[in-house]
């Protein structure tokens, strides 16, 4: 993935998330969807875990919002079947959803990792 795609990607989510309500409005969106799709496609992608990790990480409340901007764009992505690949696919389909989530994986970096154990 280009080092150029993943800047964009977040600039992208902090543009479109840039307010406390904002993110607030959209974590519900999140709980709301994230549940239902990964029991649907959990078993056909490799980065459940993830997803998982950047649940639990959205709704700590030591988090700043600002930073929950971040993961709350990239789970809204994940959660929205209209993407750049559509996830019906074959094998592409979550392509572009394993990019998003890399880049605020990358960019979240060690931050994230207490996140992946808790239940």
């Amino acid at each position: 993935m280009p080092e150029e795609f993943s800047k964009i990607e977040i600039d992208e989510f902090n543009d479109e998330y840039d307010s406390p309500e904002l993110v607030e409005e959209a974590a519900k969106e999140v709980e709301e969807g994230l549940w239902t799709k990964l029991e649907r496609v959990g078993q056909k992608i490799s980065f459940a875990k993830d997803l998982v990790a950047l649940y639990n990480y959205l709704f700590d409340g030591s988090v700043n919002w600002y930073r929950k901007s971040i993961v709350v764009g990239a789970l809204i992505y994940f959660i929205t079947p209209l993407d750049a690949i559509p996830d019906l696919a074959p094998l592409f389909g979550y392509m572009d959803d394993l990019g998003v989530i890399t880049a605020v994986l990358k960019f979240l970096g060690s931050e994230l990792i207490p996140y992946y154990n808790k239940d």
